[in-house]
């Protein structure tokens, strides 16, 4: 049976000499916070029941216990959809999992299915249809029923047969390099808590903002995201994005301006008026290289004979639609901000011949 660990010591004697490949996964909660609260880790060291270890993480030194396991390089880590996950690990843990192979991305590059769940690819491929009813448990409560526990070891039990013949798979399609280059990206991404360098580009709101507006707005937006990483509070709870784009456009001459809006605004966080008016007139000091959101000025025509040369691409390798770029990246290459993120390893080898040619035109 699956074993509940509540003690760093006995977790450092199940991981004294772990083997090569295991199963990993995690449970947390993220309604009221910024970082992800990792309530309960799950490893899978092999593939029979008394292999599933579960882990309390609320014990204290017991992610400090587990520390060095994630860090292990010989230790390859088999998660499913693995982005918050990871930054679970990093929040609790002071590390990441690495190296990683993540089952979702690995099913996608192997033509499987994009952006699959774990239940639906483990029926894919072992047969086994799998419980969802504990989705949305509370999992920092204990002790923990025996359902949520069942499911929680579902959530590792099939993970080496996913990783088995996913990786052979991919080694059959001359595609494993894309899978570690496309883990290795995530986890840098992870490592990487500065967040976002231009949030505003996720706002389709910003594209009707002129040039100064679309600063302002950056401005709020890198405050709003150190603010909610320092106090450890949802980004909508310290300044939502209709706020911040109102803000932004209507630009208030001084302190008091500033003020009125935000006492004409329901919920809007007026007791922090004085930090949003010095984030809002301090230039940053990169904010001349911030590239602006653009919205009807593009070729639309160029773009959408990008996108169908791409989606060419993508049926012909047998890749879920999206997989090789999505309309963001392909934005960001007519805008001129070259091969940069996912764009800049395989898939650029992939999509580039065909895609130089439309831009240069």
């Amino acid at each position: 049976m699956t074993q509940w660990i509540d003690t760093p010591d006995a977790l450092r004697a199940r991981l004294a000499n772990p083997p090569a490949v295991i199963g990993l996964d995690t449970e947390f909660i993220r309604e009221r916070t910024y970082w992800p609260q990792l309530a309960l880790v799950q490893i899978a060291l092999g593939e029979s029941e008394d292999a599933i270890l579960l882990i309390d993480p609320l014990v204290p030194g017991m992610c400090e216990a587990l520390a060095p396991l994630l860090a292990d390089a010989s230790v390859l880590k088999v998660m499913h959809s693995a982005s918050e996950d990871l930054v679970a690990f990093k929040h609790a843990c002071g590390v990441l999992p690495a190296p990683m192979f993540d089952t979702q991305i690995a099913a996608a590059l192997a033509g499987i299915g994009g952006g699959m769940g774990y239940q639906k690819l483990a029926h894919a491929i072992t047969g086994v249809m799998l419980a969802k009813g504990e989705t949305r448990s509370d999992w920092l409560r204990r002790p923990l029923s025996a359902s949520q526990l069942d499911y929680a070891a579902d959530d590792v039990r099939h993970l080496h047969a996913l990783h088995r013949e996913l990786a052979a798979q991919l080694d059959a399609l001359g595609r494993s390099a894309w899978l570690q280059e496309d883990c290795t990206r995530l986890l840098a991404t992870v490592a990487d808590e500065e967040g976002e360098g231009w949030p505003h580009l996720s706002l389709r709101s910003a594209q009707f903002l002129d040039p100064a507006a679309q600063l302002r707005l950056l401005r709020l937006l890198r405050w709003r995201d150190a603010r909610a990483r320092s106090s450890d509070r949802p980004r909508s709870w310290i300044l939502d994005n209709e706020l911040a784009v109102a803000i932004a456009r209507t630009a208030p001459a001084d302190r008091g301006a500033l003020q009125a809006i935000l006492e004409a605004t329901p919920k809007a966080p007026r007791s922090l008026g004085d930090a949003l008016w010095q984030a809002l007139a301090t230039p940053l000091p990169d904010e001349a290289e911030a590239p602006l959101a653009r919205g009807d000025e593009r070729d639309k025509k160029q773009l959408r004979a990008m996108q169908e040369a791409v989606a060419a691409a993508s049926a012909e390798l047998g890749l879920p639609e999206g997989l090789l770029a999505s309309r963001r990246l392909l934005e960001a290459l007519q805008d001129g901000n070259g091969w940069h993120g996912a764009l800049a390893g395989w898939r650029r080898g992939v999509v580039e011949a065909r895609l130089a040619p439309l831009l240069a035109g």
